[in-house]
């Protein structure tokens, strides 16, 4: 190889690894100004519960169904285009969702906007793992950490412009993310190569390309995604109702959430080096036990301080454990990650509503005894589900 290969091979991962960390972040701003403004939504469209849960649900119809499409296509054609033209739908659906009036055009339009969601997850998430080994070690990481800072970017751009319309903010948020995604679009390349280079010294070692997991192992990082999303969900959905239960301000009750963001944020920038210096296997598990000591230990203690803290543990704790359960599922292709994607985000969309259930049949401190409990299930075969 030539210097200037040389250099230019090694230049690949970095600038694989820039453009992914847009994409990641583009991901958690968007969802975050969908998810604070969909009162909005709803109100512009007359919506009852109901209805407005059949438009979430037409979402997760179509996201699901990216997620299982997204693997077959980047296991046969490879992740990088499963970014530009993703994205650039992703973004336009959330404008086109602004304009919406009826069910019909919100739902017709929430699977498309659901679609292109789950299409790009795999996609960035496949292209993740294929930058992690150009580097040589994790960075998986920290790209999710973008991910969770846009998410915090996002509902910061929400709060202060609730004097907006949610048209003009959709229309804006969607059209920049459609824009950059088209303009970073000659950059995949970069991303495109990582896989050609990736292919070529599988095939060079004797070494066949895996085309899956074993099924008891790839269930098994799926139920675990399961657990941690349902986590998230949980902290999305029930943190402020849990503080408010509590008696805490209404301020004090906002800020859960986004203290759990913060925490989760944190942990994902450390993560990479934790991993690097300890394992996956020892970092999982011990965030896993954080999670679950934290989170339960604030339930027994029954206060809006401790709830706080609480939550912040659970983010912290669970913080690398969906990166390293994708960077396993990536020893099985881009069809195994996207498999695992989308069993655990059957834990994010189930995970509110069954926590609501028990809440109505026992109490909510009780309920919430359920991400408690998963993170302590995840800690338990965090090592049977990571080592190789």
């Amino acid at each position: 190889m030539t210097p200037t290969a040389a250099a230019d091979a090694a230049a690949r991962p970095r600038a694989a690894r820039r453009l992914l960390t847009g994409f990641f972040a583009g991901l958690g701003v968007v969802m975050a100004v969908w998810g604070a403004r969909m009162p909005a939504v709803q109100a512009a469209a007359h919506l009852g519960p109901g209805q407005l849960a059949v438009v979430l649900l037409a979402a997760a119809a179509g996201m699901v169904a990216g997620l299982q499409i997204g693997g077959r296509l980047s296991q046969r054609h490879g992740p990088a285009r499963l970014l530009t033209g993703p994205a650039m739908v992703f973004g336009l659906s959330l404008a086109a969702l602004g304009q919406c009036r009826t069910l019909t055009s919100l739902s017709a339009v929430a699977v498309a906007f659901g679609l292109s969601h789950g299409l790009l997850d795999v996609g960035v998430n496949a292209a993740a793992v294929q930058c992690q080994h150009g580097y040589g070690r994790s960075i998986i990481s920290g790209l999710h950490a973008a991910y969770s800072l846009g998410a915090l970017t996002g509902a910061g751009l929400a709060a202060v412009t609730t004097w907006v319309s949610h048209q003009a903010v959709f229309a804006a948020v969607g059209a920049g993310l459609a824009l950059t995604a088209a303009a970073a679009g000659p950059k995949t390349k970069h991303i495109q190569a990582l896989d050609q280079s990736h292919s070529s010294a599988e095939h060079a070692s004797n070494s066949p390309r895996a085309t899956g997991l074993g099924r008891t192992t790839m269930w098994l990082l799926g139920s675990l995604a399961a657990a941690c999303l349902l986590a998230e969900g949980a902290a999305t959905d029930w943190a402020a109702v849990h503080l408010r239960h509590l008696g805490a301000s209404e301020s004090a009750a906002a800020s859960a959430y986004a203290l759990y963001s913060a925490a989760m944020a944190a942990g994902r920038l450390l993560g990479d080096r934790l991993t690097a210096r300890y394992g996956a296997i020892t970092v999982v598990r011990a965030g896993a036990l954080l999670a679950s000591a934290g989170l339960g230990a604030s339930l027994i203690t029954d206060s809006a301080p401790a709830a706080l803290a609480g939550w912040m543990a659970l983010g912290l704790g669970l913080s690398t454990a969906v990166p390293s359960l994708i960077t396993a599922a990536g020893r099985g292709g881009p069809r195994a990650v996207g498999t695992v994607a989308a069993t655990g985000y059957i834990g994010l969309l189930a995970g509110p509503a069954a926590i609501g259930a028990l809440a109505s049949i026992l109490t909510l401190p009780t309920a919430l005894v359920l991400p408690v409990a998963l993170a302590a299930v995840v800690a338990a075969t965090a090592r049977r589900a990571l080592e190789s």
